[in-house]
């Protein structure tokens, strides 16, 4: 039996944000320290970064108040944080013509997973972008500059 390290975590569910907008605020703050990630989602303008930020709050909270860990909340980091689908709510609009279009206002359930920073060092942070191919092909107006300059 392999035995986990420890962590802490807080879930918040049935949030009315769509979860693809929400998902897009949780990438600007996975892997990043307690503290950096609460100054981006500060200046964040998007609705969603206010519901992140809650739940963050309450994940440092959780691990600040576990007498078995304590654990200081600027010496950690968000090891994983998603955004899960909720239910969605299908509601009605009147239209031309008695038509009716529908509506849908989703829900998500954001979970934020906390570690301590030290294994941030181990762990590395996950790349943005592709790597760069040094044995990639050159572009096609490179290869015509370099064809007519030989």
């Amino acid at each position: 039996m392999t035995r986990s390290r420890p962590h802490v975590q807080a879930v918040a569910k049935f949030v009315r944000v769509s979860p693809r907008k929400a998902r897009l605020v949780a990438d600007h703050v996975r892997g990043r320290s307690v503290p950096e990630a609460r100054a981006i989602l500060a200046f964040t303008p998007r609705a969603a970064a206010r519901e992140v930020e809650k739940v963050l709050r309450s994940a440092v909270a959780n691990a600040e108040s576990n007498p078995n860990l304590h654990w200081n909340g600027d010496e950690l980091y968000i090891s994983e944080v998603f955004v899960d689908e909720g239910p969605t709510a299908k509601r009605w609009r009147a239209r031309a013509r008695g038509r009716v279009n529908r509506i849908l206002k989703r829900t998500c359930h954001i979970t934020v997973r906390l570690d301590l920073a030290d294994r941030a060092a181990s762990q590395k942070a996950p790349s943005k972008g592709r790597p760069a191919n040094e044995t990639a092909k050159p572009s096609r107006s490179r290869r015509k500059k370099e064809a007519v300059a030989s």
